[in-house]
């Protein structure tokens, strides 16, 4: 059987399995959300969707392991881009041992400059060349949506979505993997962005602790500080992974905003010579994980392992995931053209419309770091805008897009005080 019928035949069964399983638990709202999210959706690890049904009933599940091998390689090799990559989560969504086998395949967005399944999100972006997107922004729903391509006109993936959230102190933006569900109950919730009063200071959590080997590791000490965990299912958490800070213009001087972003879970060794970023093997359902109910006296000289807060920006918060100095970015520095008597960046044709939210954000280093001047110099993200509710974001290694994705959605929050 060729391996394009192969393909069909095994993603045509995928969708039979799957509305037999909305069916069989009666729900309208599972219905709708399998209809809604089609074949190519893959559910976060740990998710209580239809998997199970999928790997009881698969005719695919006892396909010897070195011609399944050689399958998923070669359609690997094959789809490189969207939307014919579906195939690839559709190989990964067939049974337990295909999903293995698709995961041992799949390389990193670092290592490969493709994302492919949700924790690719949350993985650093190629060190060579940046992952171009787009950014558009539905103004009567205060919806923002990542998508995947150079342009609106390309086939576009959407990646990530954010609905924003004005309240009486701050401003939230919920980050989800669909583009009608911001609950955050839902296993497709990811984590948020959120603002102070003056909307000059924001902090992007994440849905999950950015650094699982640094959890894994002091799992003893966790246990001592606090002895009695439940689990809370319909609840999230949220981690601190990065602040970002507008400088205040208080002169009213003209130019493009300055910002600081600093990356609490990605320590400067991530891009000194030999570095390494922090990152995540798989999505965690942060619904079905165990939290501590309530802290525990904690010795003296110690702090809690595990601190989050979402409720607000006042209490102190603990970082995830990096031991050292943080990473910072900041704003490279625009040049004041003369014929055009503005402030002007190169952003190599991604960019065609003048706007104070255009920016390029390289990394900033102390001498004593050990960062090499060609790497201050690499920009690490940019975002602009090339017409009416339609930006352009492209990012790099060490970011993650959904950190890349919250640092630009900082950008739409409204500034007076900064420009």
């Amino acid at each position: 059987m060729a391996l394009k019928n192969i393909v069909k035949e095994m993603r045509d069964g995928i969708g039979n399995i799957s509305r037999r399983g909305s069916e069989r638990r009666g729900s309208e709202n599972g219905k709708h959300n399998m209809r809604r999210r089609g074949r190519s959706y893959i559910a976060p690890e740990g998710s209580s969707s239809s998997s199970k049904i999928i790997v009881e009933q698969s005719q695919w599940a006892n396909m010897p392991p070195e011609l399944l091998h050689d399958i998923i390689q070669r359609i690997e090799a094959s789809q490189t881009s969207w939307p014919a990559r579906r195939d690839v989560v559709a190989c990964a969504s067939v049974c337990k041992s295909w999903r293995a086998v698709t995961k041992e395949i799949i390389r990193t967005p670092e290592q490969c400059g493709l994302l492919s399944f949700p924790v690719s999100l949350k993985q650093p972006g190629p060190r060579d060349a940046p992952i171009q997107c787009y950014i558009r922004r539905e103004r009567p729903t205060g919806t923002y949506r990542l998508y995947l391509g150079l342009s609106p006109g390309d086939m576009s993936k959407l990646l990530l979505a954010a609905r924003k959230i004005r309240k009486a102190t701050s401003t939230d933006f919920l980050i989800s993997l669909v583009g009608d569900d911001f609950s955050r109950t839902s296993n497709t919730y990811v984590g948020k962005l959120r603002s102070n009063f003056l909307g000059t200071k924001f902090t992007i959590y994440d849905s999950q602790p950015p650094c699982d080997t640094a959890i894994h590791s002091n799992s003893r000490s966790q246990r001592k500080i606090f002895p009695k965990q439940v689990s809370l299912k319909g609840s999230s958490s949220n981690y601190s992974v990065a602040t970002i800070s507008y400088e205040l213009n208080v002169l009213r001087t003209r130019g493009p905003r300055r910002m600081q972003c600093t990356m609490h879970s990605i320590p400067i060794s991530a891009i000194q010579e030999g570095g390494t970023a922090p990152t995540p093997i798989e999505f965690t359902n942060c619904c079905e994980e165990q939290i501590p109910s309530s802290p525990s006296p904690v010795s003296k000289g110690k702090k809690p392992l595990v601190e989050f807060s979402s409720t607000s920006l006042s209490g102190p918060l603990e970082s995830f995931g990096s031991t050292g100095d943080p990473l910072i970015l900041k704003n490279k520095a625009p040049r004041w053209h003369e014929q055009l008597q503005c402030w002007c960046l190169n952003f190599k044709g991604r960019v065609t419309v003048a706007s104070v939210k255009n920016f390029q954000l390289v990394a900033a280093a102390e001498p004593n770091q050990n960062v090499s001047v060609a790497e201050q110099e690499r920009v690490i993200l940019q975002f602009g805008k090339i017409g009416k509710d339609i930006f352009t974001m492209d990012y790099r290694y060490p970011l993650s897009a959904l950190q890349a994705f919250a640092i630009c959605l900082s950008s739409f929050d409204t500034k007076p005080a900064c420009e």
